[in-house]
């Protein structure tokens, strides 16, 4: 599909366009249409030896009926329910796509990657009925206390698009962007289990755009990671999740314009988090803007000694020119943790720190404090001025609600996380992902 004349014509993406980089030199996702490809070449993986009863392995006829379209076409992966016990690699290609109408369900128990896709360039994977899904069966691991493979990966992969599918119950990350460039991710739901080590979409690379998804798991929501340059992630719905995050970062951390816009979060672990623990590098250009949360744990957090992560060498990782605006909801207790919290190394103080109407409220209790320790900026408790050194940690307590912080709510929240030890079910993309705001791009149903 091709987004850059559409990109151009949206007049509201203006602002957030800015983290992009030029699309003239640049272009966001595939180069040649769905249309052109489908014209090209069909590779049917039933012609390859695929058998729609859920058992028949199919990876051998994936990978054949890859290898025939290699050079362009649509590898085709019909109705029916597919299972996949050999994990496929499939690397080069130019000029292809993945049609999955069907379903493909996991039956190997390697680990690894189910479905691994490396050094291709204008790629496509989609769902041209919506109904399209990769079921992980993670629970059959979780159960036991264990982990498995992941359900898909990218890497080195350029001009490339994700869209119109469904990624349920993995047994390790959903999605994961290794070193990819100027590709989309758009129209998806992710839903896993309830527990650590099951991220959403993982993402580190140059020119990429995220937008329109829901997420359930209890891990990273969207999460960029080093290096990482030129990323927009918008409209996503966190619903009962780990939340959107930064990290973990340590030596040589190189993050530089990165947006997240209409950020819907509810039941999660935090509305946004920056993770390092010693370390080294700049995390820059950052803005984090029209957030709504509900009865998170946390709300925004800048958190420099992670003690989840393994110290690493280093004076600390520098964060500098973060802009927080326009963040409004609930936390789940503000009294116990700070709703805004922005702890830098005390040998690399951050700088340029901006937070603008942040409007969060406590849902249990009636007060809430903010913490800053050798934060320099602007807003709450942050310190102004142009010294930037050590000055150790400031606290406020806030007595009473902010004027602002009512917000709305999105369809379909859930009440509690999804289970490790039963099946989670295949969900339906959804038609929204953030409170007023259309989906970017049209789905494909039908083409």
């Amino acid at each position: 599909m091709q987004i850059k004349g559409l990109l151009l014509g949206l007049g509201w993406l203006s602002a957030a366009w800015a983290q992009l980089a030029d699309t003239t030199d640049y272009p966001i996702g595939p180069l040649t249409s769905s249309s052109a490809k489908w014209a090209v070449k069909v590779c049917d993986i039933t012609d390859y030896g695929a058998v729609a009863d859920g058992a028949t392995d199919a990876g051998p006829a994936i990978l054949a009926a890859f290898e025939a379209c290699i050079d362009g076409g649509v590898v085709n992966i019909p109705l029916g329910t597919f299972a996949l016990e050999t994990w496929v690699t499939l690397s080069g290609g130019t000029a292809w796509a993945i049609n999955l109408e069907g379903i493909i369900v996991r039956t190997g128990t390697a680990g690894g990657n189910m479905i691994y896709i490396e050094h291709s360039t204008d790629f496509e994977i989609y769902s041209s009925r919506g109904e399209g899904a990769i079921q992980g069966y993670g629970y059959v691991f979780h159960a036991e206390g264990e982990y498995g493979p992941r359900i898909l990966r990218l890497y080195e992969v350029t001009n490339f698009a994700i869209h119109d599918i469904a990624l349920v119950d993995s047994p390790q990350f959903h999605l994961t962007l290794d070193t990819c460039n100027q590709g989309e991710v758009y129209n998806m739901i992710i839903r896993g289990g309830n527990e650590g080590g099951l991220d959403g979409i993982d993402v580190w690379g140059f020119d990429i755009w995220i937008h329109d998804v829901e997420v359930t798991n209890k891990d990273e929501c969207v999460t960029v990671k080093s290096p990482a340059n030129h990323i927009l992630v918008e409209n996503i719905y966190c619903n009962w999740s780990g939340g959107c995050a930064m990290g973990s970062l340590g030596v040589d951390t190189d993050i530089s314009k990165v947006e997240y816009n209409n950020i819907y979060t509810v039941n999660s672990n935090q509305m946004f988090m920056f993770k390092s623990n010693g370390g080294n590098g700049t995390v820059t250009e950052v803005t984090l803007q029209n957030f709504i949360g509900h009865e998170n744990a946390y709300t925004f957090y800048i958190d420099a000694y992670w003690t989840e992560e393994t110290l690493a060498a280093g004076d600390g990782v520098l964060y500098n020119s973060i802009t927080v605006s326009n963040w409004k909801g609930t936390c789940a207790n503000g009294a116990t943790r700070a709703p805004l919290y922005v702890l830098c190394p005390s040998t690399q103080p951050c700088t340029n720190i901006i937070v603008e109407d942040f409007d969060i409220w406590t849902e249990s209790g009636s007060t809430e404090y903010y913490k800053c320790a050798d934060a320099w900026g602007s807003g709450y408790c942050l310190k102004a001025g142009s010294a930037h050194t050590e000055y150790g940690t400031v606290t406020s307590t806030v007595t009473s609600a902010p004027s602002g912080y009512s917000a709305t709510t999105m369809p379909g929240q859930l009440t509690a996380g999804l289970g490790l030890t039963t099946s989670i079910a295949i969900p339906t993309v959804p038609s929204s992902f953030f409170p007023g705001a259309t989906p970017a791009t049209a789905r494909v149903y039908g083409s």
